[in-house]
C-alpha cells in the first residue's frame, strides 16, 4: 500500500443492494477522494495506489476496485478457455493474453478506465505499445469469468464499458451455473447475444470457427 502517511482503507461498493467489490477509501483528512461523499477517485489516485502496491486494482468510472485472488474453479475455467484460444489462434495475427494485463479504455477520450480482464484477444499489440511497453490499444474480444463478488461489476459496469469503447465481443463465463454468454457489439450497441449451457459448444460471433466446448469446462 502507499507509504508516507497515506492511510487507505477498503469499503464495499454497492449496486442495487449487491456487493460489487471493494473500493479504496482514504481515511486521512487531507485527502479529497473517498470521504463517502460520492465524489469519484481521480486517475492519479489510482495510479499512485497501484504503483505502490503488490495488489491488483481496476479503475472504473471513478471507483478503484481491489481484485481478489481467483479461486481454483475460476483458474480451472480460465486455463481451459485460454488453452482453447491458444490452439485456435496459433500462427494467426491476433493472439490471446491472460491476466494480469492492464487494458486502458475511454468512452469520450477524456475519461480513463483501467481493467484487467481474465482473457483478451489482441490483434495490434506491437503497434500499440507506448514508450514504457504498456499496451494502449483496444482488444477485439474480452473474457470475464464471474465470481460471487464480481457479478454486478462484470454484468453491468463492464458490459457497458466494453460496449462503449470499441470492443467487438464480450464473453461472460459463469462457473456457478455453467454457462457462457457472448455479446457482439457494433457502433456501441449490442447486435446479438447468445447464452450457451449444459454441454453446448460456445461459438464466437466475431471469429468464425473459434469454439469452446462446455463439456468438462467447469469443475
Amino acid at each position: 500500500m502507499p507509504q508516507n502517511n497515506k492511510n487507505f482503507s477498503l469499503k464495499n461498493v454497492k449496486d442495487n443492494n449487491y456487493t460489487v467489490g471493494k473500493t479504496i477509501s482514504e481515511t486521512a483528512e487531507q485527502y479529497v477522494c473517498g470521504r463517502y461523499d460520492g465524489n469519484p477517485c481521480s486517475y492519479e489516485t489510482y495510479r499512485e495506489i497501484s504503483e505502490n502496491s503488490d495488489e491488483r486494482y481496476e479503475y472504473i468510472d471513478g471507483e478503484i476496485y481491489l481484485l481478489a485472488s481467483p479461486k481454483p474453479a475460476h483458474q480451472h475455467v480460465q486455463k481451459n478457455i485460454f488453452s482453447a484460444f491458444i490452439k485456435w489462434f496459433d500462427q494467426k495475427e491476433c493472439q490471446p493474453y491472460t491476466a494480469p494485463f492492464d487494458i486502458t479504455l475511454s468512452r469520450s477520450g477524456k475519461d480513463i478506465n483501467v481493467v484487467q480482464p481474465d482473457i483478451v484477444i489482441i490483434c495490434n499489440l506491437k503497434e500499440n505499445l507506448d514508450e514504457h511497453g504498456n499496451y494502449t490499444g483496444i482488444p477485439s474480444l474480452v473474457v470475464e469469468i464471474l465470481s460471487p463478488n464480481s457479478i454486478e461489476k462484470d454484468l453491468i459496469k463492464k458490459l457497458d464499458l466494453y460496449m462503449s469503447t470499441g470492443i467487438k465481443e464480450y464473453w461472460i463465463v459463469n462457473p456457478m451455473n455453467h454457462q457462457i454468454t457472448i455479446y457482439q457489439f457494433d457502433l456501441k450497441n449490442i447486435i446479438q447475444t447468445y447464452t450457451f449451457g449444459n454441454n453446448d459448444i460456445a461459438a464466437s460471433f466475431e471469429y468464425k470457427g473459434l469454439k469452446v466446448s462446455l463439456e468438462n469446462l467447469f469443475l
